[in-house]
């Protein structure tokens, strides 16, 4: 057996097709991995080898037949398969020994490219930013594909003797099991039927593999194609000796044994993730919440199409992420990408018609091409739909204030908290009530809009009286939201608002501790900024947050529009940076403000953080360290814009603004005569004795505002500065915020995920991107003429000798 294994190595190095073969491999993986601009990895930018593993199988098709065409054909049309025949070893051995010798040679072929490693390894920025288990993982894939393939190709190379023929039928029967069923499963469109054809193609398991995760379904997958492939090969064997009714009961037994150890692992799910960040392994969050899916999930992404790099990241991490979202849920997630720019005009409109209805708009684009910049609109949108249920959620996490690769990645390590929380949400049945409470002069309807439009996706949001509302109601509310109050809370409101504490209901205060509107000024060019009193203090107090009554100035601000003069009869506007309009960059890793886009705010206060028993507190937004407080009552200007502001002012430590607390809140009403107008039978204690509850503070309540296009009295987006034609992230903040309040389960939890950004150093793929192009299209191929010159020297030696 060795001996035939060891034979037929040597003779396919000692010709000069096994080298063609190999080198062409070689040579033709390096042209589309390094020269062509279309699939070079120099203009990828990322650290990655995803490009040649994807491209790998489909020059497999065409090498891989020409190594397994003579192994046995070649015998027949030598004449020397009735010698091989003779040889003291059974059928088996002899196909084993002639299939382990081309997996060899397949092996050896692969080898050389490690030095696309290398050169990925060299070229990280920093040096070594490549992610080698997931480099490993997917040569584990590749060997397997190499594998199945090696198994066709042996198959075919039984049926004729003609070596052309067995290339023909090899490379017929390898496509056809690669991409065929996966073809035949898009035609098809019952769901089962669809399943198991792509089930049976190589394609989809391959795909699986080569992102660096061994799934014990793919492992046995590649088990079964390769024994089955062998038996085959072993039945042909036995039929020309005349037993075939022996070696069929062993190719069933096979079949057998194919089947069962696929079932197993299809039942007892079991996976390896090479990855160095486990980006492929769910956490125990998500799998409890994929396990109450009774019915079929749908997902239509609508990222698809001809994308620019960054965005090719984005959808396959997405495509990466159901795939593994539906292998957790045993099948009950199918999903669908879409391009809606492309088919004809009318087409297109139609399109963003329906997902402008959605709310949902395109992301534009400026794309470098060789005629220039074009404009570009890309959709990175999905719409879940469960039931009657329908929820779009966005895939990019928009920040003005990174690169857009780390916007990307930021967008890839926030894909399993974007889907499951989307799917928590679409499959929870009834819809948490959210309450915005009224009576106070807080945000009105028109600028509120934005806020409650946004969060009726996902929950039931409304107005809230606590004049009004029972006590048995107020247990119903999910989270009330004070949102910019201007007058004070009477201790009646007070104590249900503390009720509701006590009983596990979460509150997001957005409070100005002072008055101030630009509107005002506008008309009369300046104002006293003044307190507000709204009789919260004590209960803040008791909750471990003091609003400071000050006014905070920054320099790192928004800007306004100002009249600076007439030209004719037109006023002549310009943008002037307003100090009193901050913009927070959030900094902390809590999951509310994790990479998200900075924060607007108006005439904003200051927090301070008090020390009580049992309640953690931490910071969520912070101003920056050029920023100036101010005592109220002060007098402002809309004139301060003319003269540049002093630096030696504006230098002090960074200002909370924000704060997120968690804990058992303490009841301000214990121990207190209860105010008039409440039962005596309504107990101030918590409903449980070690309640832990959430609430977040904000020191301004216009976080929480949309403007407004007064002319049409249509609300703007929230976060949206029409002035500079900027988006915030204020509506991303609300979002994030009364997700954390209402997550019970800890689903927030996952944006604190981490998937490392490898990009590539772009210097120095400008100065010397001949040199690694000649490294690694011209490089391999020498290494085997060099190779094949040893080995022909070695063997022109050992029999000169002879």
């Amino acid at each position: 057996m060795f001996s035939i294994f060891k034979k037929d190595i040597f003779s396919f190095f000692n010709s000069l097709v096994g080298y063609l073969t190999i080198g062409l491999f070689l040579f033709v993986t390096g042209l589309f991995l390094w020269v062509f601009p279309e699939t070079s990895v120099l203009s990828y930018g990322y650290a990655t080898l995803d490009g040649f593993f994807a491209l790998a199988p489909y020059i497999f098709l065409f090498i891989i037949p020409a190594i397994t065409m003579r192994s046995i054909a070649s015998e027949r049309a030598e004449g020397t398969y009735e010698l091989l025949i003779t040889k003291p070893i059974n059928f088996i051995q002899l196909i084993t020994a002639k299939y382990l010798s081309c997996l060899t040679i397949i092996v050896l072929s692969i080898l050389p490219t490690l030095i696309y490693y290398i050169s990925i390894y060299s070229l990280g920025a920093p040096t070594g930013n490549i992610d080698t288990g997931a480099v490993i993982g997917s040569y584990i894939g590749l060997v397997l594909l190499g594998a199945a393939f090696a198994s066709i190709g042996v198959f075919a190379s039984t049926i004729s003797p003609n070596v052309i023929v067995a290339y023909l039928f090899s490379t017929f029967l390898s496509f056809s099991f690669y991409a065929g069923f996966d073809f035949l499963a898009g035609v098809f469109t019952a769901d089962t039927l669809s399943d198991v054809l792509a089930f049976l193609g190589i394609h989809s398991h391959y795909e699986s593999v080569s992102r660096g995760v061994l799934d014990a379904r793919d492992f046995c997958y590649f088990l079964g194609v390769i024994l089955f492939f062998l038996s085959l090969t072993y039945l042909f064997f036995e039929r020309d000796r005349h037993h075939i009714k022996g070696a069929g009961k062993l190719v069933l037994y096979i079949l057998l044994f194919i089947i069962v150890i696929n079932y197993l692992a299809a039942n007892i799910f079991f996976r390896i993730d090479f990855t160095s960040e486990k980006r492929y392994t769910l956490s125990e969050v998500s799998k409890s919440v994929l396990n109450v899916l009774e019915e079929d999930l749908h997902v239509v992404v609508f990222l698809n199409g001809d994308l620019p790099p960054g965005f090719k990241r984005l959808q396959s991490g997405t495509k990466d992420l159901l795939s593994d979202l539906k292998a957790y849920a045993g099948g009950r997630i199918r999903y669908t990408f879409i391009n809606p720019t492309e088919g004809d005009v009318h087409e297109q409109e139609q399109y963003m018609d329906a997902l402008a209805k959605r709310g949902i708009e395109p992301t534009k684009l400026s794309v470098k091409t060789e005629e220039g910049l074009t404009q570009k609109m890309i959709y990175p949108v999905a719409v879940l739909m469960y039931g009657e249920e329908e929820l779009p959620i966005n895939l990019l996490q928009n920040n003005r204030f990174l690169n857009p690769e780390e916007v990307l990645n930021n967008s890839v390590q926030n894909l399993e908290y974007t889907f499951i929380n989307g799917i928590k949400k679409i499959t929870s049945g009834g819809r948490p009530i959210i309450a915005f409470t009224e009576g106070h002069g807080e945000l009105n309807d028109l600028e509120a809009y934005d806020a409650m439009h946004s969060l009726g996706y996902s929950y039931q949001a409304g107005r809230l009286n606590l004049d009004s509302i029972s006590f048995e109601t107020l247990k119903e509310i999910r989270v009330i939201v004070v949102a910019k109050p201007q007058t004070p809370f009477t201790e009646y409101q007070k104590f249900k608002l503390d009720y509701f504490v006590q009983h596990g209901g979460k509150v997001l205060w957005a409070l100005n501790q002072v008055q101030g509107e630009l509107d005002s000024m506008r008309k009369s060019g300046d104002q006293i900024i003044v307190a507000s009193n709204l009789n919260l203090d004590d209960m803040l107090f008791k909750y471990g947050v003091r609003l400071n009554y000050n006014l905070l100035a920054d320099l790192n601000c928004a800007q306004i529009p100002l009249n600076v003069g007439n030209v004719g009869q037109a006023s002549q506007l310009q943008l002037v940076p307003w100090i009193f309009y901050p913009i927070f960059i959030p900094k902390s890793d809590h999951p509310i403000v994790k990479n998200i886009d900075g924060i607007k705010g108006e005439f904003v206060g200051t927090i301070d953080t008090l020390a009580v028993k049992n309640i953690e507190k931490e910071i969520l937004l912070s101003s920056s360290t050029f920023n100036k407080v101010s005592n109220v009552p002060v007098l402002i200007s809309l004139d301060m814009v003319s003269s540049a502001p002093k630096p030696e002012e504006f230098k002090a430590q960074a200002q909370t603004v924000a704060v997120a607390l968690e804990g058992s809140f303490p009841s301000i009403f214990k121990n207190r005569p209860l105010p008039a107008g409440i039962p005596d039978t309504l107990s101030t204690n918590p409903a449980k004795p070690s309640l832990r509850n959430k609430m977040v503070v904000f020191a301004d309540g216009n976080m929480l505002k949309n403007e407004v296009n007064k002319s049409e009295n249509a609300p703007y987006n929230l976060g949206w500065d029409r002035a500079t034609q900027q988006q915030y992230g204020n509506k991303t903040l609300l979002l994030n915020t009364i997700d954390y309040l209402c997550d019970e389960s800890g689903i927030i939890s996952l944006r604190n995920k981490e998937v490392k950004l490898r990009l590539l150093d772009k210097m120095s793929i400008k100065t010397d991107k001949l040199l690694w192009q000649f490294i690694n299209v011209c490089l391999p191929p020498l290494a085997l003429i060099l190779f094949g010159i040893m080995q022909q020297l070695v063997r022109k030696r050992k029999f000169s000798k002879q």
